[in-house]
């Protein structure tokens, strides 16, 4: 073991990267990637880039919430993140009254900002390679049981020690290459983050579900927020004494643009690919769980959009959710499209072939190479079946039906020995679910999931037979009818009196503690055979990946996104979508007002963006074209995470936000199309443009780093 894993690193340390592909580890900078980035125009040296020992650009990025990237550009703690970032923050501080989602945001001062609940930012501030002290005692013949508890002992210890070292922060010891490589990471975490500044939706989101993942894009999808610290300059919990954070490094911002074929590098936090996948999960991919997702997001999309069409209040309440799930529901829809069209499955099985034969050629059997892919395609056999039961209760019944949150609270969080603290922890985490719930819009989404999966499910949870058939002769109507009418878990007034008085009898019989014992008893159905699967499969993977490195040593391989610090890098670059068609590698304003249609809610144009476009007022945003740049393209490789990652020239300056990818490539998180793969990021100058002329918040911009080689040209619409 001790073998394989030092050969793993070797792999990733020795070669020369290539070009576009590849979501690079910082610390591997020099020995890899930094000859390619300056013959392709970087002007920085790698340790300006991550240092050990220095501040560097890696300092000014930041995990933005859970799942997004952020970038400092200011001295005082001023963040630059996506709006569909920020949009969960924006949608919580919002009521009827003061719609920041429909009207945007702008803080004429500090005093002015809104503390956002429960918002974190955290700063990696040191990643070192701890592959020796997870696997170094690691037996070679260790079963996959053996070595996960080794492995997960060697992880306690390590962290432990990592934490006492490091007070006050956070570690994450993560798995790359398929376990064949470990990096600590050891992170600092901010808990008072404000909202600053944020554009009204139809510019923050112009374009809604059409345009998303498509190009041409013209979207300023862009949010503002500032973290708060303790006068020490320490992360501190909320309170009106904390002051503007001061950063140890904060990005510049740059007002020249770029052009064709100018280089460009993100640095951010992709959230999850899988290159490595096989053919196997391919079909598994193809055949179930995008066709399932796709199925049953749209149904409950179509409810929810009906309702939130009607009602201001329920725009509000479900406006995060809805966009949360639609998003992946078109990504699984492009990706299903883009893996078919550009037949990466047939390369999959030519590599899956080539690689075969060499592990027969060219190792032992007890290396394990030999038995890699069949291995893998054993356990996706049968995970599959598994797997399908697991996703339909999951995204038609845990995930859609929202009366099983307070449900599942029920059964595990309520007992009658509950402290007044316990109590007051509850009581404030249900208070922000009922603040964006709407019983009647889960009534009609709770009677079209449970139709659909008993049209769909071929093992279904016992709920049907026990008590739709038995008790309501078959009608879900009815029975969900008498569930809503009935239950605790969907009236805050009833939760609340059970969390002050708790009854087991109560919980034991409400409706929706059943139906919440019900699902979850069949998922968890075939527990055993579900995960001696995954034990095998996680041997395949990890053989597999260390085989094809063993196979290939003179390529340059980079480990899956797994929402760890990367940077990519490439150019900025048109497309060819299909024959005949060019895509340009820019959008301006023009096409915003190209697009507009009143009579649509994704293509209206605020009034005052009208008139400035009118009247050619683009300021010192304007590029020399006398034109206000909105977005571009660049074929540098990221996936989801990424939202909100600088992208930046090559000295390190931000032009702009990376926010999404492409159509035509939504194959890419399991294989990269150099061709045909670009991100799609606004324009930081569109960015500024909009602060500025549109919301007149032009002191957020004083405090700012604005640089420029060259005055733009008079401009004009």
């Amino acid at each position: 073991m001790k073998k394989l894993f030092l050969f793993a690193a070797a792999a990733v340390l020795s070669l020369t990267a290539y070009a576009d592909e590849g979501m690079w580890l910082l610390p591997y900078l020099q020995k890899m990637n930094i000859k390619d980035m300056k013959a392709k125009g970087c002007e920085l040296s790698a340790e300006e880039i991550y240092s050990l020992n220095r501040t560097a650009l890696k300092d000014a990025v930041v995990i933005f919430g859970n799942g997004c990237t952020g970038e400092v550009v200011s001295p005082e703690g001023l963040v630059f993140t996506n709006h569909h970032c920020g949009y969960a923050s924006i949608q919580e501080l919002s009521s009827v009254d003061h719609d920041y989602l429909r009207d945007g945001f702008w803080a004429m001062s500090n005093a002015e900002e809104l503390p956002a609940p429960g918002l974190t930012v955290r700063f990696i501030r040191q990643i070192a390679d701890v592959t020796a002290d997870l696997l170094g005692n690691v037996p070679d013949i260790a079963s996959e049981e053996e070595r996960a508890k080794i492995i997960g002992e060697n992880t306690k210890a390590l962290s432990d020690k990592l934490a006492a070292e490091h007070p006050g922060m956070q570690i994450q010891i993560k798995d790359f290459f398929g376990g064949n490589q470990y990096f600590a990471f050891v992170i600092e975490e901010f808990t008072d983050v404000r909202l600053v500044g944020a554009p009204p939706s139809s510019i923050g989101k112009f374009g809604g579900e059409t345009d998303n993942w498509m190009w041409p894009r013209h979207t300023g999808d862009f949010s503002i927020f500032r973290i708060y610290a303790g006068k020490d300059n320490k992360p501190a919990a909320y309170s009106p004494d904390n002051v503007p954070y001061k950063p140890v490094k904060h990005l510049k911002v740059s007002l020249d643009g770029y052009e064709e074929n100018d280089f460009t590098m993100i640095m951010g936090f992709p959230g999850s690919t899988e290159r490595y996948m096989t053919s196997y999960e391919i079909d598994q991919m193809l055949d179930v769980t995008n066709p399932q997702r796709i199925f049953i997001r749209g149904e409950r999309q179509a409810i929810l959009k009906e309702d939130m069409a009607a009602s201001d209040k329920v725009r509000i309440q479900y406006a995060s959710k809805y966009a949360g799930s639609s998003n992946y529901w078109k990504n699984s829809i492009g990706m299903s499209r883009g893996i078919r069209k550009l037949d990466v499955k047939g390369k999959k099985q030519a590599q899956e072939a080539e690689f075969q034969k060499w592990a027969e050629a060219n190792t032992l059997p007890e290396e394990g190479f030999i038995d890699a892919l069949p291995l893998i395609e054993e356990a996706v056999g049968e995970q599959t079946p598994i797997l399908a039961t697991r996703q339909y209760i999951s995204e038609a019944f845990l995930s859609a039906i929202e009366a099983l949150g307070p449900a599942s609270y029920m059964v595990f969080g309520l007992n009658d020995s509950m402290t007044d603290e316990q109590r007051a922890a509850v009581r404030e985490r249900m208070e922000n679910f009922y603040k964006d719930y709407n019983m009647p819009t889960d009534r009609k989404v709770a009677k079209r999931m449970l139709r659909i999966a008993r049209e769909n499910m071929r093992n279904l949870p016992s709920i049907y037979e026990e008590v739709i058939d038995k008790e309501f002769g078959g009608d879900i109507d009815a029975y969900v009818d008498d569930f809503y009418a009935r239950s605790a878990a969907v009236d805050p007034g009833k939760f609340y009196a059970l969390l002050d008085d708790y009854s087991a009898e109560a919980v034991e019989n409400d409706p929706a503690v059943v139906l919440f014992k019900s699902v979850r008893e069949k998922f968890t159905e075939g527990e055993e055979a579900f995960e001696a699967a995954r034990r095998k499969f996680d041997r395949g993977h990890r053989l597999y990946i260390a085989g094809l490195m063993r196979m290939q040593p003179e390529k340059a391989w980079a480990s899956d996104a797994n929402f760890t610090i990367r940077l990519t890098y490439g150019q900025v670059l048109p497309y060819d979508p299909a024959d005949g068609i060019t895509y340009d590698y820019y959008t301006t304003l023009k096409g915003v007002m190209e697009k507009e249609n009143p009579d649509n809610a994704e293509f209206v144009v605020p009034a005052k963006l009208k008139e400035l476009y009118k009247a050619g007022d683009f300021g010192r945003y304007a590029n020399d074209k006398g034109e206000m740049p909105v977005a571009f393209l660049a074929n540098c490789d990221i996936t989801g995470g990424n939202s909100g990652s600088p992208i930046m020239n090559g000295r390190g300056e931000l032009i702009g936000l990376a926010f999404d990818g492409n159509w035509e490539a939504m194959s890419g998180d399991v294989a990269f199309e150099p061709e045909l793969q670009r991100t799609i990021s606004v324009d930081v100058r569109y960015v500024l443009f909009i602060i500025d002329k549109f919301a007149g918040a032009g002191w957020l911009l004083d405090e700012m780093e604005i640089v420029q080689k060259e005055a733009p040209k008079t401009a004009k619409a």
